[in-house]
């Protein structure tokens, strides 16, 4: 299990995670790193929030959104069931840059849940992204910080060019430098299915089980 880290940057952000939160309980949006990228943050049960991340972010209606938990409960909690096979996985690549797709729960919001009935969502090894959805008390959306169609920001200032005061809070991580996004995997009829190969390789998930 991977360990949470935290840079000078990091403390100056962590400071700043009850006014982020207060932002997201208001349906507005943050902009927070993770350990690939920065990624734009609602919480998703606030009324119009997710209508404002997809205008912000000029995101297809029909591209569902993954999301961040602060812990392997929360991350379920969203899932109808957790097969074995998705268990071992979050066990041991959880806090991580895997994101499991699982059965949806019933009353999750339509932009989470994909057209087979998958939500995606992982457990974050950042330390701002685990502490903001840690004290929100609840999962935050995971979406890269990008207009769609534009490469995904590195740092708060390529965030903040793409989207200035539209954002409400910018938590600053410092310079971000991973090179790929989650890897996105799933399990059918008992299976490992990866369904985007990114920062943990398809020879490392397979060979975990």
């Amino acid at each position: 299990m991977n360990t949470l880290q935290r840079t000078a940057s990091d403390t100056t952000s962590l400071a700043e995670i009850p006014a982020a939160v207060a932002a997201l309980r208001r349906g507005e949006v943050v902009v927070y790193p993770t350990e690939t990228f920065y990624g734009l943050a609602v919480d998703p049960f606030i009324p119009g929030a997710l209508d404002r991340l997809f205008a912000i972010k000029a995101r297809e209606p029909d591209k569902t959104i993954a999301l961040i938990a602060s812990e392997a409960s929360m991350a379920f909690g969203v899932a109808s069931e957790v097969p074995p096979i998705a268990r071992r996985l979050a066990e041991k690549f959880w806090p991580g840059a895997l994101t499991l797709v699982l059965p949806a729960r019933a009353g999750l919001p339509s932009a989470l849940v994909g057209v087979d009935g998958g939500v995606g969502v992982r457990v974050s090894s950042h330390p701002i992204a685990n502490a903001l959805a840690a004290a929100l008390g609840g999962c935050i959306t995971a979406t890269s910080a990008n207009i769609a169609g534009q490469p995904p920001a590195k740092t708060v200032a390529a965030a903040r060019a793409s989207f200035g005061a539209a954002i409400a809070m910018y938590l600053d991580g410092g310079s971000l430098i991973a090179d790929y996004p989650s890897t996105v995997a799933t399990v059918a009829d008992g299976q490992l299915r990866i369904l985007r190969e990114g920062a943990i390789s398809a020879p490392v998930l397979n060979g975990s089980l």
